[in-house]
């Protein structure tokens, strides 16, 4: 058996970010089974986590299933053939619920944080391979998205990814929802964002379905289209219509879209190894960004041999059992 270590990582970065949020952050490491009894070194998988996720989060054990740091014990102590890695969980959430592990003046520096300071840390403070081509980020959902952006945005860091319903194609996952919101806000809030948060400052441990969908779409805001006071902008206007210019910025973030420019490119074609998958019936249409994702990946030249992508029967709840899959082919790929 493997086991996990509990880090706090003290940020410079994120200290005294726009939301006030912590900048000490917890960091879970799973040191693979043989790392205490040899002086190996191993490629290295990270792992961040979805809208509202925290890190402490995954041993969470939902009912009839296993939480995924336990499948991925059981999948490397089950079998002796799977090439060892050192898996970090990384903690990106911020009070609107998340980052999508973005810089932006809205949040904070959460793309830097990874990529500069907690890789050289891990890298520091384990036998890791240190090198792009022995590293991967993989995720699901908000978490999905930031495995395949962050290897766009800095493929000198990351060489390989493993995408779970991944946001992508945000005119088919994101703007479905605008005319929602828009009504919601509208009927309960005045069309006023900072009412809506007055409410919820006034309910904590009160909150609804409701509630995360206002809280998400501005959380998404905050990471896409924040100007650089901070200030959010929404990507929709009190009809629930899209305001163009500064949907243009979302999209100028889609990993869909940003793949047609010549550096994402380039670097998308650079990754030693690309997992997508999707479930069939996710209700998000993210089963339709898992596909343009794999076109835009066959676009620029990937061989198939590097590419795995599936769509499965499934939803977007309930797909845990996909990640050790995803990290016993990463593994497979970067110690090839």
């Amino acid at each position: 058996m493997g086991r996990f270590e509990t880090s706090t990582y003290t940020s410079e970065l994120l200290r005294g970010n726009p939301l006030g949020d912590p900048h000490e952050r917890p960091v879970i490491v799973y040191l693979p089974p043989g790392y205490d009894e040899s002086d190996q070194r191993y490629p290295a998988i990270y792992v961040t986590m979805g809208y509202t996720g925290h890190v402490g989060m995954w041993f969470n054990r939902p009912p009839f299933r296993q939480p995924f740091p336990e499948l991925l014990d059981a999948m490397f102590a089950a079998d002796e053939s799977v090439p060892r890695a050192i898996v970090v969980f990384v903690d990106s959430w911020t009070r609107y619920g998340g980052s999508q592990c973005l810089d932006s003046p809205g949040t904070g520096q959460y793309h830097s944080y990874l990529c500069d300071e907690i890789v050289p840390w891990v890298d520091a403070k384990y036998r890791t391979i240190a090198d792009r081509d022995h590293r991967a980020v993989t995720g699901k959902s908000s978490g999905g998205y930031t495995a395949m952006v962050t290897p766009l945005l800095r493929p000198d860091v990351f060489g390989a990814l493993a995408t779970h319903a991944g946001d992508a194609l945000f005119d088919v996952c994101y703007r479905p929802e605008f005319a929602e919101r828009a009504r919601t806000l509208r009927d309960k809030y005045d069309g006023d964002y900072s009412k809506y948060f007055e409410s919820i400052a006034g309910r904590a441990g009160r909150t609804t379905m409701e509630d995360l969908h206002l809280m998400e779409i501005y959380g998404y805001a905050s990471a896409y289209s924040a100007e650089p006071d901070g200030t959010v902008l929404l990507p929709f206007d009190d009809l629930g219509a899209v305001i163009p210019d500064v949907w243009a910025r979302w999209m100028a973030w889609d990993p869909v879209e940003m793949v047609k420019q010549p550096q994402y490119a380039e670097a998308l074609a650079s990754q030693r190894a690309v997992w997508i998958d999707a479930g069939k019936q996710d209700e998000y249409f993210l089963d339709l960004g898992a596909t343009a994702f794999h076109r835009a990946a066959q676009g620029v030249g990937l061989a198939d041999e590097k590419i795995h992508f599936e769509l499965f029967e499934g939803t977007h709840g309930g797909i845990e059992y996909r990640y050790p899959m995803a990290v016993r082919w990463l593994c497979e790929q970067l110690s090839s």
